[in-house]
């Protein structure tokens, strides 16, 4: 069992199925048992799939004093992940509204409300961080003052910047400045991953650099062993929403890498438990306990 920071956004997701994209337009339809709503986020999902793997989660985040904020309270303490250090602020919680399709294809709308403007009070953070193999600090504005704090405190961080295409990218940079671990996805770049790459390992230095190829898999940059390699994606079950696929792989290889330090091993298993997840609907929905996992990837051959 490891010990992790988790500081990231907590929303109320509803998740619609839809026939196929793009979406043609009707005024009224019924699609039965079609529409979901639970507790998501990528800090939510990230600390639900560690807690799920057995790690010891300290969760940072920020809800509304709302109805939301309230069945987001209710969520944690039936899964077991102290609420201690997700503070209620006057503001709505965010909510997101996510349609996929049979494909798994996902057009996702996230409200933040005013969440980008709040402020994450330091001292919780710094009293939490002695301990802990990994600080995870997702790139919602809330977290971006903890960056410099985790370093100081020589704790690793690994933040996950999603769809990118601009190295200098005005929002994100200070998360790849800061990565000790960074993640991202194939999504927007303009080049090839492996290019792009080497090219952020110039620029940023991360001791490990991971980008999300989608049902291709993942690719892996290892600085120390001047390494870059393809991993490829895992059929788990049928595909039914590629919502939050990033995170599980994310949160995955925190996992594995934060208990063990073999970066090639955690990705391996990563994208198995990736590939489970997206056989489920909703964001925080389909992960693995660690024993299903290693059954699962023994079964694949790894």
């Amino acid at each position: 069992m490891s010990r992790m920071a988790v500081c990231g956004l907590i929303n109320v997701e509803t998740t619609l199925r839809v026939e196929g994209f793009p979406l043609d337009y009707s005024p009224v339809r019924y699609p039965f048992f079609g529409i979901d709503s639970s507790v998501s986020g990528v800090g939510y999902n990230l600390a639900l799939a560690l807690t799920t793997l057995g790690d010891e989660v300290r969760l940072f985040s920020l809800i509304g004093a709302d109805q939301a904020g309230f069945l987001v309270r209710r969520v944690l303490q039936q899964q077991e992940i102290a609420d201690a250090n997700v503070l209620d602020r006057d503001t709505p919680t965010a909510q997101s509204v996510v349609l996929y399709d049979a494909n798994g294809r996902r057009m996702i709308f996230t409200d933040l409300k005013a969440m980008q403007e709040q402020v994450y009070p330091t001292a919780p953070f710094i009293a939490s961080l002695p301990g802990c193999e990994l600080a995870v600090l997702c790139n919602i504005n809330f977290a971006r003052p903890l960056l410099a704090l985790a370093r100081a405190a020589g704790v690793p961080v690994a933040t996950d910047v999603h769809a990118i295409h601009d190295l200098e990218d005005d929002y994100n940079r200070d998360y790849m400045a800061a990565a000790n671990i960074l993640f991202m996805s194939h999504e927007r770049l303009p080049c090839a991953p492996e290019a792009w790459a080497r090219r952020v390992l110039a620029r940023y230095g991360p001791d490990i650099l991971v980008i999300g190829l989608g049902a291709a898999g993942a690719l892996l940059a290892v600085a120390a062993d001047n390494y870059v390699g393809r991993v490829p994606a895992v059929a788990v079950r049928p595909v039914v929403s590629t919502v939050g696929a990033g995170d599980a792989l994310f949160a995955s290889f925190c996992h594995f890498y934060g208990r063990d330090g073999d970066p090639y091993g955690a990705l391996r298993r990563a994208v198995v438990f990736a590939g489970h997840k997206i056989g489920a609907r909703g964001g925080a929905a389909g992960f693995l306990t660690e024993p299903a996992l290693n059954l699962l990837f023994k079964q694949d051959g790894g």
